[in-house]
């Protein structure tokens, strides 16, 4: 029998009541986060470590969050780092764990996203704190101490293999990131303390190629040149490179940055002196950890400077 149309729309309104009175079933009521990682270039080994270990620790974690991971093309691309963040925003994620490829240019894409209710962790890189300052915004980094593990290298190159008035050169990372400024700071205040001079300071954009270029040209207006202390690893494999190209294989010493596993046989025979470990697979991690503790409303653990510091390690052949 059909109702008459006062009637059915009692019963529509009796339903909607009990409806609404209703539990949601658990896959409503309580969605699983997204989170988005985004790093720099995914042809730097020590990237796709990170990555691996991320996707493996979400695999672990299935039940608590889904990921997304995203790189660039290359360590200068921050042009194309800002799209893949826009992106990321427009999908409607959770949480943003950034490697950013320029401390200051990323910060305004970052204060995009936080605007849109994002929760923002930085790892590896740190964004430019005067910057997010400006912009009125909190972010907490999450990473090791990069001077600290520069120093390390440049003290053991310097205990191990130079004397004072010894010249050197650095191969610095990207010159406008944090992380390749306080490397560059921790190799200075190693070689400073030995009275050791460092004739030159170059880019090699955290790249094998550009570090090669870089290595290259100071072994030939430096022809006294007793080390090449590089930023990462990959600008390391380029100077060692240009090292043996210039017949000066065992005369120059190459220290690196990253213990990626590329460089590993290089520190067994000795083509590399040094490098530093600052964990590569568990730096997204971290980042992960912290961003799922704030989408909960906990507050991470952060020193006074708003950081949450990791470890970083010397590693060398002995």
């Amino acid at each position: 029998m059909k109702l008459p149309f006062a009637g059915r729309l009692l019963a529509l309104a009796v339903m909607s009541s009990l409806s609404l009175a209703l539990p949601l079933s658990p896959a409503v009521a309580e969605e699983k986060p997204k989170v988005a990682l985004v790093m720099k270039s995914l042809a730097n080994e020590f990237f796709l470590t990170m990555e691996d270990g991320a996707k493996a620790y979400q695999k672990e974690h299935a039940s608590a969050f889904d990921l997304v991971s995203n790189g660039i093309k290359d360590e200068t691309d921050s042009g194309n780092q800002i799209r893949i963040v826009e992106q990321m925003i427009v999908s409607g994620v959770n949480a943003l764990v950034i490697a950013p490829a320029d401390s200051k240019a990323l910060v305004p894409v970052v204060k995009k996203a936080m605007d849109a209710g994002i929760t923002v962790v930085n790892i590896d890189n740190r964004l430019d704190p005067e910057v997010l300052k400006s912009k009125n915004l909190s972010v907490p980094f999450v990473g090791p101490d990069n001077r600290k593990g520069a120093r390390l290298v440049g003290e053991y190159l310097a205990k191990e293999k130079l004397k004072a008035g010894d010249e050197v050169g650095i191969i610095e990372g990207v010159s406008t990131t944090t992380n390749a400024q306080q490397r560059t700071a921790g190799f200075k205040d190693a070689m400073e303390a030995a009275q050791i001079k460092v004739v030159s300071v170059q880019s090699g954009d955290w790249e094998i190629a550009k570090g090669n270029a870089v290595a290259a040209s100071m072994l030939n207006a430096h022809p006294e040149l007793k080390a090449l202390l590089a930023g990462n690893d990959s600008m390391a494999l380029g100077a060692v490179s240009a090292v043996r190209a210039a017949g000066k294989a065992g005369q120059v010493q190459v220290v690196g940055y990253d213990n990626i596993n590329a460089i590993k046989p290089m520190l067994k025979d000795g083509r590399v002196l040094a490098t530093a470990d600052q964990y590569a697979a568990k730096q997204a991690v971290f980042g992960i950890e912290a961003a799922l503790k704030m989408l909960k409303g906990e507050k991470p653990e952060v020193d006074a400077d708003n950081v949450i510091q990791t470890p970083v390690e010397l590693i060398t052949n002995k």
